[in-house]
């Protein structure tokens, strides 16, 4: 039996299954994106809940790695509004990002040899599942951000000028 549209595991680009939660579009206008990682992360149960009405601020987050373990810090993730105070949790806590270990070998490497950062890009479903994609990046100048909206500048304008035609 051929998997056709609304079958189970068709995974096409506009699946319900990849819904984004957030999105950091701050950190591609500060850093240049070199490669991205997707990773699990371990979060409370009312962590969760937050995070699928919304409730979650990647602008300021990074990760580190420390004792083999990759670390996701000062991303805010709001209390969830329904669960008291002694069953919250705590908004700016420090996360365990879930990912094997020659891929955090491997970032290791790059972020103490290059001078790279790792950047929480976005948070996105994918199935039931609650994923990271991080981002390993370089810090942009401030005349590498000009240049940049430049060049997007020159593109749209040329997008413009074919459609014209």
């Amino acid at each position: 039996m051929a998997k056709g549209p609304g079958r189970r595991g068709g995974g096409s680009k506009g699946d319900p299954a990849q819904r984004l939660l957030a999105d950091n579009r701050f950190a591609r206008h500060q850093y240049e994106i070199l490669e991205t990682l997707e990773t699990g992360i371990e979060l409370l149960g009312t962590e969760v809940k937050s995070i699928r009405a919304g409730q979650c601020n990647l602008r300021d987050g990074f990760c580190l790695i420390r004792n083999g373990e990759m670390q996701l810090h000062n991303v805010h993730i709001s209390p969830h509004s329904h669960a008291g105070p002694y069953f919250n949790h705590e908004p700016l806590r420090t996360r365990r990002l879930l990912a094997h270990r020659r891929e955090i070998d491997r970032l290791r490497v790059a972020l103490e040899q290059k001078g790279l950062t790792l950047i929480p890009l976005n948070l996105h479903l994918k199935g039931s599942w609650i994923k990271l994609t991080l981002g390993l990046g370089r810090g942009r100048k401030l005349h590498d951000k000009r240049q940049e909206e430049k060049r997007r500048v020159e593109a749209k304008e040329a997008r413009a000028a074919i459609a014209r035609i």
